[in-house]
């Protein structure tokens, strides 16, 4: 438990230095909201090596110190709900076993974009903003699998140490 407790602290601040180099340089591509998602990285990491009862705080600590940190209170909202619909999804996606590590990283892009369209025509009271999100849905896939291709070799390199680790008690 404590072993855990401490990767969690260190995933924890790991994304949020990853926030903050996403923070430093934003990408401009003309369209507004897009982004490369580095943290999710590293809760793609926690939910394959450390399970989804771990990944969930971790988002959740992740989204609010980034939104206290480097955003406003807007911008905490749809982050949470992003966070929260894409993490719940890549959850549901894993546990069915049908997809890669790319594949639920993808499911997560693309569900974090749908959240935030969703808060967005809420809070605007507009369904028009619909219309952006093949957009969204586009850039969430080529984000989603970057970050999965990355995050597949990560896991794959924890699970060595950790048998490594083991053999070696």
């Amino acid at each position: 438990m404590a072993k855990k407790t401490a990767y969690l602290g260190m995933f924890t601040a790991l994304a949020f230095v990853f926030s903050y180099i996403e923070f430093l340089l934003p990408i401009n591509l003309g369209i507004p909201g897009i982004k490369l998602g580095l943290a999710n990285l590293v809760s793609i990491v926690a939910l394959y090596t450390m399970g989804a009862s771990w990944a969930f705080p971790l988002s959740l600590v992740r989204i609010l110190l980034t939104g206290l940190t480097f955003g406003n209170p807007a911008s905490m909202i749809y982050s949470l709900a992003g966070g929260i619909l894409s993490l719940a999804i890549m959850i549901v996606a894993k546990r069915c076993k049908l997809f890669s590590v790319t594949g639920v990283s993808v499911l997560g892009g693309v569900f974090h974009n749908v959240g935030q369209i969703l808060v967005a025509i809420l809070v605007v009271e507009t369904a028009s903003l619909l219309y952006y999100l093949p957009v969204l849905i586009l850039s969430g896939t080529a984000a989603g699998v970057l970050i999965g291709l990355l995050s597949s070799i990560l896991i794959r390199h924890l699970r060595k140490i950790t048998e490594m680790e083991q053999v070696g008690r």
